[in-house]
């Protein structure tokens, strides 16, 4: 169960972000309403919310997931690899000494953003992307075993992250899209399909029983309500616009 989360406000900066989406700039005053309504739905599920300031100096900040794996005993601060990210690790470090004795911290060579690490219990999954390198991910391994969890590393293809194409629902229930419905470490979960024609919705969370979906995905929906869990749907239509999904606004712990 989680009992908090930590999400940043996005700035106006944001229609400067990376995107490969081609799906045009985002609606600044449309993100901000989104994003209240996103902050609601985890308070519907029972998180305590720490909303932080916009920073204006990265385009891409309210994404915070990709700059922290909080695990249950340590925190990891990553090494993003887009270099444009890089500067956000600073601030993330100060805000999780209010939450964490352990912190550890990812450093060159080694660049991970953490869309590239699912966590089921006590293992975690690292997706070798565009983002996070094999140093990286063994560097995150390095820490998650001093802490008595575990690691192993996953080679993607056709997505930006792991967590775009996949959603461990706990229970031993797997959404997966592509080219995560064939991947061998992957057979041993209940996989229910995302149809293609709706891949963006395979980056849904767990939060406490519920499961948060982006909103306009009906066969996604319909998938997740069949496997017997309660759905809220958010739209995140602006933050799809810079490559972002539902997981990448928070960081859930």
């Amino acid at each position: 169960m989680f009992k908090k989360a930590i999400v940043r406000t996005p700035g106006k900066s944001m229609l400067n972000g990376i995107s490969t989406a081609g799906l045009g700039l985002p609606d600044y005053e449309l993100a901000l309403r989104q994003h209240a309504s996103y902050i609601e739905a985890l308070k519907t599920c029972g998180l305590e919310v720490t909303v932080l300031p916009a920073d204006e100096a990265f385009p891409d900040s309210t994404f915070v997931e990709d700059v922290a794996l909080l695990t249950k005993k340590c925190a990891i601060i990553t090494n993003p690899g887009a270099d444009s990210r890089r500067g956000e690790i600073a601030s993330m470090k100060e805000i999780l000494k209010d939450f964490y004795e352990n912190i550890e911290e990812v450093q060159e060579p080694g660049r991970v953003e953490a869309g590239d690490i699912m966590m089921v219990a006590d293992h975690f999954y690292i997706g070798l992307s565009e983002r996070t390198n094999q140093e990286g991910a063994d560097q995150v391994i390095g820490f998650l075993e001093k802490y008595g969890m575990s690691g192993s590393v996953v080679t993607l293809k056709e997505v930006l992250h792991l967590k775009t194409g996949i959603a461990y629902l706990e229970e031993n229930n797997l959404l997966a899209c592509g080219e995560f419905l064939t991947k061998p470490a992957f057979q041993k979960f209940n996989i229910f399909e995302i149809d293609l024609s709706e891949s963006y919705a395979a980056n849904c969370i767990w939060v406490n029983g519920t499961v948060l979906v982006p909103q306009g995905y009906p066969k996604a929906r319909a998938t997740i309500e069949a496997a017997g869990y309660k759905v809220i749907e958010v739209d995140v239509s602006e933050f799809r616009k810079l490559d972002g999904g539902l997981s990448c606004l928070s960081l859930r712990f």
